[in-house]
Formats: C-alpha cells, sequence, structure tokens
C-alpha cells in the first residue's frame, strides 16, 4: 500500500494536453486580470478546463471538436442549473445529487468514463449551487462560462490542425460493459452521496461548502474500494502538505499578477502530475484550487482561518467520499440491488 502511495507511474500523456490545459486556464483569468473582471476571469478559467475531455489523439478531428461541444454544452448546463437553484440551502443537496446522478449516466453512455469522467461537472455545478444567488448576475456569470468554454474550443481546433493532422487515427480501447442495472444503482450511490456532503457541508454551515461535494465526487472517481480508500489517504495527506504550502505563499501576501501566473503554472505541473502520481499531484491541486475558486479578501485578510476551513471541508468529503466508494463498489450490495431493479421492473411489467 505504501509502495502504491509513492510509486511514480509511467505515461503515454504528450506534453501538448498539460500545454493546452495551461493556456486553457491562464488566457481567461490574464484578461479577467488585466480588464479589471478577474471573478469573471476565473469562472472562464474553471470552465476552461473542458479541454481536458478531448478524446486521444487516436481520434478524428471532427469527433474530438464534436465531443469537446457536448462536454462544453454539459458545463454550461450544470453551471446554469446549479446557479438557479442556490437560493435555498436544503433544496441545493437535492438537486446536486439528482444532477450528479444524470452526470454520473450520462458519462457511462457516452463512453466517457476515463478521467477526468464526471469530475468537472460536478466540479462547476458545486461551485455554482454554493455562490450567494443573485438573480442578476445569473446571465453574466454564464457568459463568463461560456467564454471558458469557447477559448477551449479554440485551441482545441488550432492543436488539431496544426500538431495532429498527420497523426494516425488509433483504434478504441474496448471496454467490458456494465449491466443496466449496475450503472444504475452506481448512478444512485454517486449522487446520492455527492448530494449528502453538499447537505452535511450546509448543516454544519461551512464557509464555502462547495469543498465537501468536489473532495467527495474526487474521491469517488476510483476504479475499486482498495483504489478509493488509496484516495482517500493520498488526498487527505496530500491536502494537509498543500494547505501549509498555501498558507506560506499567503503569507507572502502576492500581488493578484502573481496569483494568477501561478495559477498557469500549477496547472502545468497538476497536469504532468495527476497520471503519474495522485498525492503528489494533490498536493499542487490543493494549491491551484484555492487561488482559483477563493475571492481576493479571503485570499489575503486571513490566510490562516482560511486554511483551517479547507482543511476540515477536504477531510469531510474525502470521508464521505471513501464510504460511499465502499458502497460502489461492494459487489454483495450492488447484486442486491440490481436484482431488486429487476424484479421491481418485472413487476410493474406483469401488472400493466
Amino acid at each position: 500500500m505504501l509502495k502504491q502511495l509513492l510509486e511514480f507511474k509511467q505515461s503515454d500523456r504528450t506534453w501538448p494536453i498539460p500545454v493546452l490545459a495551461g493556456l486553457s486556464v491562464g488566457i481567461p483569468i490574464l484578461v479577467g486580470y488585466f480588464t479589471n473582471a478577474l471573478p469573471g476571469g476565473k469562472l472562464a478559467s474553471m470552465a476552461g478546463l473542458v479541454i481536458l475531455y478531448i478524446p486521444s489523439v487516436g481520434a478524428g478531428t471532427v469527433r474530438r471538436l464534436i465531443t469537446l461541444m457536448a462536454c462544453s454544452f454539459g458545463m454550461m448546463v450544470c453551471f446554469s442549473l446549479g446557479s438557479l437553484f442556490s437560493f435555498n440551502p436544503l433544496i441545493a443537496p437535492l438537486l446536486l445529487g439528482l444532477l450528479a446522478f444524470c452526470v454520473h449516466i450520462a458519462v457511462y453512455y457516452l463512453k466517457m468514463t476515463r478521467p477526468p469522467g464526471n469530475f468537472f461537472f460536478i466540479m462547476i455545478a458545486s461551485i455554482a449551487i454554493c455562490m450567494p444567488f443573485r438573480l442578476e448576475a445569473i446571465p453574466t456569470n454564464i457568459g463568463f462560462v461560456g467564454i471558458g468554454t469557447m477559448i477551449s474550443f479554440g485551441l482545441t481546433l488550432l492543436y488539431s490542425l496544426l500538431v495532429l493532422k498527420n497523426q494516425p487515427r488509433l483504434s478504441e480501447t474496448l471496454t467490458m460493459p456494465k449491466s443496466k442495472y449496475v450503472n444504475l444503482v452506481e448512478s444512485v450511490t454517486f449522487g446520492s452521496m455527492v448530494g449528502l456532503s453538499l447537505l452535511a457541508a450546509n448543516l454544519l454551515k461551512l464557509p464555502n461548502p462547495y469543498w465537501v461535494p468536489m473532495s467527495c465526487a474526487a474521491v469517488m472517481q476510483g476504479v475499486s474500494t482498495r483504489h478509493i480508500w488509496q484516495r482517500s489517504v493520498q488526498r487527505i495527506v496530500g491536502t494537509f502538505i498543500g494547505l501549509g504550502l498555501t498558507w506560506l505563499i499567503l503569507l507572502l501576501h502576492p500581488p493578484a499578477l502573481i496569483l494568477c501566473l501561478s495559477i498557469i503554472g500549477l496547472q502545468l505541473i497538476v497536469e504532468f502530475l495527476i497520471v503519474r502520481n495522485y498525492g503528489l499531484a494533490v498536493i499542487f491541486v490543493t494549491v491551484l484550487t484555492i487561488f482559483l475558486a477563493e475571492s481576493g479578501s479571503s485570499l489575503t485578510v486571513d490566510p490562516t482561518t482560511l486554511i483551517a476551513a479547507r482543511f476540515i471541508d477536504i477531510v469531510l468529503g474525502s470521508l464521505i467520499g471513501g464510504i460511499g466508494g465502499w458502497m460502489l463498489y461492494n459487489e454483495r450490495l450492488r447484486r442486491k440491488a440490481a436484482r431488486h431493479l429487476r424484479r421491481t421492473r418485472l413487476l410493474l411489467g406483469v401488472r400493466k
């Protein structure tokens, strides 16, 4: 277990992907900084992470662009629904749980289960649903999200035409299909735990509670119970180190421009490390997400209180995600739930 936590894996990810991710995050935030619209620039930067959903180099240009357009639309829908239902802290977890359920099912049927999977859709929905409800600001914020996805689409088009035009198309990796009942059980479990994590954060009156469902969703991306608990340990330890690094940086009170440039550099580092060592990547993910998601005042006024709050949020979300992961991959529970679903469908069919 310790060896797996420290293992530095080999990866076939090509160098342009981290560069594209850095540009997708960096362009909007720098434009936001220089136009005095930094909060909007940060929203566009988070939406720009949709570029990580582009298929591998073996996919054709048309498929690559269609996939990115579909994911961009999904990101905007998730953000829009989250913004519209942020008016009530008790209704918000229900909506987020239903949204996570739908996203999990959609990702499976669209064959997008490879990382990052459903994570960024849940991330942007969690942030939106925890923002202060201001109806007049929702269209503007949706516009910023749309701008971020359009920048990513433009970069992907250039990348496809200039870099990948002569690349040979590769055959797709075959995966064993799941039973539709098993997928339904997994989707219900995933949605329930994500919604429960936000409900727990709201009941505990945690500031910026979106960190809890984000951590829960990140941990549940594992492929087995062992992998999920391994990710929980890596996330908690990596978060602790990352928060310490963030605290040291914030004590220096860096100017906003330095923070913007740091976000670009951190995104490059994260994309290089995430496929090689998750625990090491989490250290930089922690710094990156705090710089991206937190407002300027909270970063500079009291960094010690901010760091303590984020550690509690991420630990709580990781623990809930660990429990959800155990339920997700417990074969006995999955078989029993799938059997009940089949029986219910048969009974309903007989009554009709």
